[in-house]
């Protein structure tokens, strides 16, 4: 098998453009109006779906944080309710990463009757297959809400930093989905710059980005600051963490955070720091939204902070990412904190770029027509649909391309020598 040599790659690989025009399209409103919502994608025998579990209600009372869930059939244009986190009470600020066939909801913090806020250490499963929770997971060493939470690999969930109960927390904790266990990575500095509640952030390769959320444990201030920790392939705990360049523009407090090839990018968010009924911090009132996406090029560590999009939206605790460049965000606030139950599809075929994913010893290279696995193979290989039908093959020497016109968009799998991973078309 053809190894990769992912970091050199993803180092030349480059954009294709630095303007960004993104469209939205409102698609069927969700059930219920809801925000602070963990959302995520997930496939499923081949259609993509996404899901959001939790939140807060158009009250934007203690009483309104809920436990209520529901998934949207991207292939229907259509929100179902789903069965309630299976939770003693209703809770914000979690997290959900869709990983190796199952959603991991994580962390998150309740809002007890007397007013006082408790973290949590649970880790709910949720089965998209069976449309069912199983048993939780190993709790999380540290209760934490209001973290990052990015996937590493289709296998680990990075858990950095965040609130636990009374303060911000420097922890990075590393669940391991399929041995059910938690390791401690390497801390993030013990300071302002780098630890933060309603950050966002994703991983990239072999580093993790993340951006915005609030700083300090008395004064709440949002900030600007886009931090990076490298990745040690050969031992994930092991992470060199780095300050990079403010963000230019607003703060991003409860953004949603995705990317593209070697661009990552924020979806709306906030400027100024506010409490969960989105009354700021600071005394100074009623919070509005964002309308921007602020982009960031691994290329050349350029910034482009677009600010004019048609819809503001905070409030946000994840966005899916469907195939073809596609994301959906559902849920959140709108302008007057009003909370929303509309689904919007963002497109934006100009951050299509030469997108580089190192799983499972493969290197795959997506291009806006095709889709290049490795290089030469020495054994035969195969693509194979999710009901099980071999849909091609190539022989053995033969270079590996998927014409993207040749197929349906959806999942695929792709098998050569015993070692399978799911291919986006």
């Amino acid at each position: 098998m053809w190894k990769l040599t992912s970091l050199i790659a993803l180092l030349i690989s480059f954009s294709s453009s630095a303007q960004f025009n993104w469209t939205w399209t409102e698609l069927d409103t969700m059930p219920f109006r809801t925000a602070n919502n963990a959302v995520c994608e997930a496939i499923v025998n081949g259609e993509e779906f996404v899901y959001s579990f939790g939140g807060i209600d158009q009250t934007k009372t203690l009483t309104g944080i809920h436990q209520r869930s529901f998934k949207y059939s991207v292939t229907l244009n259509s929100w179902t309710e789903i069965a309630p986190l299976p939770d003693t009470l209703g809770k914000i600020a979690k997290g959900a990463s869709f990983v190796n066939e199952k959603i991991y909801i994580l962390g998150g913090y309740h809002v007890l009757p007397n007013g006082s806020e408790l973290s949590s250490d649970r880790v709910h499963i949720y089965n998209p297959a069976s449309d069912t929770y199983e048993t939780d997971g190993a709790p999380i060493p540290l209760a934490i809400d209001d973290h990052v939470q990015a996937v590493y690999k289709d296998s680990l969930i990075f858990v950095v930093t965040g609130w636990s109960n009374t303060a911000n927390r420097p922890e990075v904790q590393i669940y391991d989905t399929y041995l059910n266990q938690w390791q401690a990575g390497t801390s993030v500095p013990n300071d302002n710059f780098f630890k933060a509640f309603g950050a966002s952030g994703t991983i990239i390769g072999d580093t993790l980005y993340y951006h915005g959320g609030v700083s300090g444990s008395f004064s709440f201030v949002a900030r600007t600051y886009l931090r990076k920790g490298y990745i040690n392939p050969n031992d994930p705990t092991d992470i060199t963490w780095v300050q990079m360049a403010d963000a230019p523009g607003d703060a991003g407090y409860r953004a949603a955070c995705s990317s593209a090839g070697n661009t990552l990018f924020w979806i709306g968010g906030a400027s100024t720091a506010y409490n969960y009924d989105g009354i700021a911090y600071n005394g100074s009132g009623g919070v509005d939204p964002s309308a921007r996406v602020l982009h960031f090029s691994l290329h050349d560590y350029q910034y482009n902070d677009e600010t004019s999009e048609p819809f503001g939206v905070m409030d946000l605790r994840g966005i899916a990412k469907l195939s073809n460049n596609r994301w959906i965000i559902c849920g959140g606030m709108d302008t007057n904190q009003v909370v929303s139950n509309r689904t919007f599809l963002l497109e934006n075929p100009s951050v299509f770029i030469d997108e580089i994913i190192a799983i499972n010893g493969f290197e795959v290279r997506y291009f806006p027509d095709e889709i290049v696995i490795g290089s030469v193979f020495t054994s035969a290989a195969k693509l194979i649909s999710m009901n099980g039908n071999i849909v091609h093959e190539w022989r053995k020497d033969e270079n590996v391309k998927i014409i993207r016109s040749q197929f349906e968009t959806g999942i695929y799998l792709f098998e050569q020598e015993g070692n399978t991973i799911r291919i986006r078309i």
